[in-house]
């Protein structure tokens, strides 16, 4: 799964439970249950990789700021806590991808070996998901955050 797609749903997390830690612990275990259904994925050679990966870095990044500009843009009552919550939903489903920028980058593995050998075996890629299958979650997903967030934000 794309991390945009793991920054969006830790978004609808984060808004949803409105509590930190809660959100990001949330946020951890969702990014293992989306990797575990079917996804794009199934890449030509390690540049083809890289050209993706960087893409989708920056878009879900881009969408960590606009999601937490959105919810800052909520009225003040309850706004921390619901800033708190979105962004650790966010950090928390994004983590678990942070060991493929450390490898690339630092030559280092962030986490232990069986968490990177159960990450690999349940991925579920295919090549030709992308649209029916990325993108339609990016849609669902941002649409549902940008939903929470508004009606959270009313009822603050």
């Amino acid at each position: 799964m794309l991390v945009t797609n793991h920054v969006l749903s830790g978004a609808v997390i984060g808004a949803a439970v409105r509590r930190p830690l809660p959100a990001f612990a949330i946020g951890v275990a969702s990014h293992f249950a989306l990797d575990s259904l079917p996804h794009w994925g199934e890449w030509e050679s390690e540049s083809h990789f890289l050209r993706v990966a960087v893409a989708d870095g920056l878009t879900g990044l881009a969408a960590m700021g606009i999601v937490t500009r959105a919810v800052l843009r909520t009225p003040a009552a309850g706004r921390t806590k619901l800033v708190a919550s979105v962004v650790l939903g966010m950090a928390g489903a994004a983590l678990p991808d942070l060991d493929k920028p450390a490898h690339i980058i630092f030559k280092r593995k962030l986490w232990p070996d069986a968490v990177n050998r159960f990450h690999s075996r349940i991925q579920d890629e295919a090549p030709h998901r992308f649209v029916s299958h990325e993108l339609v979650a990016a849609t669902g997903f941002a649409l549902s955050a940008a939903a929470l967030i508004k009606r959270r934000g009313v009822r603050a």
